[in-house]
């Protein structure tokens, strides 16, 4: 039988017990800080969260029961790639809980469970400044000593944020979003459902100059777009007559059409030649070049293109040299051609992936002149101004796409937003609701950052090479 000098329940001694509990919780535990989720929009039919935000952060005394994962083998491969597993599980009163968190959040809107934690909410860890998800809480364990439960029993994995929106006022909490660099140099703590915002940031005019040339060829005609390129075929110019200088050109090519000359592929949609810009319209020709296209894919994909040239014999413009690239530029802009000629020159400029102006290519040499011409580049527009601040709301100007703000790198321009709501635009200028930071979008990019682990095109690559999808069993007949 039970002792009888024990009531083997009181209120008395789950008092003592809970006290105790507490009192080594303070002595041995760690201070963390508790984060409810608050549920913002649901999907109605099968109650998935489609967007959830964490706005308080309540500091309370926690044990380290264990940690998992930060021993042996901290990574996983599984089918969607490299995955980390740290894990840890944390002990933290019960008694705590209920007299100081569930009081302060019980009136909360968007909170379902406010009299313990539930899984979904998160816990800032100090050491080593991460955030873990709550994946299971054991709240009867040990089993019901003395007729009472006294702790709670946090199992927690490395969180990895999607579209939650962190936004509790404490720095040392919301800049986790930036992630944590390990001893190894990786990233721990890694987002996914971020978008990645290249920006003007001051834009500046680009400048270029030309010489005049005769016999040179002054624009070069498609008459056959051709069929199925991959990659723009190589130009071909007939050599200049001794003395000259053969012209260079380069082809730009358009994907999407439907081509219906005879030498096309009956197959929908084609990636055709659609101009060719001269780089150098060569010079001392004396009759028209012949222009021929050659495929530059191994495997001979792409044909049936062909043109014409039309000669300049008086005076037309010759290599545009870019002396100042600019920077700023967003889409190709107006270049136009001041001097005194029977045929005024036309170029378009080919704009590089950091904004500023690579090369310039003359659609027209012109004809006519005697004097070079001045060349002149549009402005690219207005620069940017201010720096955004973390997790402010940014809005696009034409698109009206609305973002948070993750991070923003002044030195290479670049601006990680999340919790994206529609599709920000390339030109377009974004603005800050709390900075008041303006900038234009120069380019847009919505696939994940490189991890170092990932390397799904090679994968791609290697198993088309295994599997033929071109048969309708690649696997073989039954």
């Amino acid at each position: 039988m039970l002792n009888p000098f024990f009531q083997q329940g009181s209120r008395g001694e789950q008092s003592l017990v809970q006290d105790l509990i507490n009192e080594q919780l303070r002595m041995y535990g760690v201070e963390v800080h508790f984060m409810p989720r608050k549920y913002i929009t649901e999907n109605s039919i099968i109650r998935e969260v489609i967007e959830s935000k964490f706005d308080d952060a309540y500091p309370i005394e926690a044990y380290v029961e264990n940690f998992d994962g930060y021993g042996d083998s901290p990574t996983l491969l599984s089918k969607f790639g490299i995955q980390q597993t740290n894990e840890i599980t944390l002990i933290i009163s019960k008694e705590r809980f209920e007299s100081y968190i569930s009081p302060l959040i019980k009136n909360e809107e968007n909170i379902k469970l406010s009299t313990r934690p539930k899984e979904g909410d998160l816990i800032y860890f100090p050491l080593g400044d991460r955030l873990f998800e709550i994946k299971y809480v054991e709240h009867e364990k040990p089993f019901y000593q003395l007729q009472k439960n006294y702790v709670y029993e946090l199992r927690c994995e490395l969180f990895r944020i999607e579209n939650e929106i962190i936004d509790t006022g404490i720095d040392e909490i919301d800049d986790t979003l930036e992630g944590i660099e390990g001893a190894d140099g990786d990233t721990i703590f890694q987002g996914v459902g971020i978008q990645k915002l290249t920006l003007v940031g001051t834009a500046s005019q680009a400048t270029a100059i030309t010489g005049i040339v005769t016999g040179a060829i002054r624009r070069i005609g498609i008459t056959n777009r051709g069929s199925n390129y991959i990659v723009p075929p190589r130009v071909a110019i007939s050599s200049a007559p001794s003395g000259g200088v053969t012209g260079i050109a380069t082809v730009f090519t358009r994907g999407g059409i439907v081509v219906c000359t005879g030498a096309a592929s009956p197959d929908g949609n084609q990636v055709v030649a659609q101009s060719a810009p001269l780089i150098n319209p060569g010079s001392g020709y004396t009759v028209a070049p012949k222009i021929q296209f050659f495929t530059n894919n191994a495997d001979g994909t792409g044909a049936g293109a062909a043109a014409t040239s039309v000669l300049s014999t008086e005076g037309a413009i010759g290599i545009v040299t870019v002396t100042s690239g600019g920077s700023g530029y967003t889409t190709s802009p107006t270049i136009t051609f001041t001097g005194i000629s029977t045929v005024s020159a036309a170029a378009t400029a080919v704009v590089s992936a950091t904004g500023s102006i690579s090369a310039i290519y003359i659609t027209n040499a012109g004809l006519g002149y005697t004097v070079a011409p001045t060349i002149s580049i549009a402005s690219p527009g207005s620069s940017g101004s201010g720096n955004f601040s973390f997790n402010e709301t940014v809005t696009g100007g034409t698109s009206n796409a609305t973002a948070r703000v993750r991070k923003w790198d002044t030195a290479t321009r670049e601006l990680d937003i999340y919790d994206v709501t529609g599709i920000f635009l390339k030109g377009e200028t974004i603005t800050g609701a709390t900075s008041g930071a303006t900038n234009l979008i120069l380019d847009t990019s919505t696939s994940p950052a490189d991890d170092g682990y990932a390397d799904n095109d090679n994968f791609e690559l290697e198993a088309d090479a295994i599997l033929d999808f071109s048969e309708s069993n690649p696997f073989g007949t039954p």
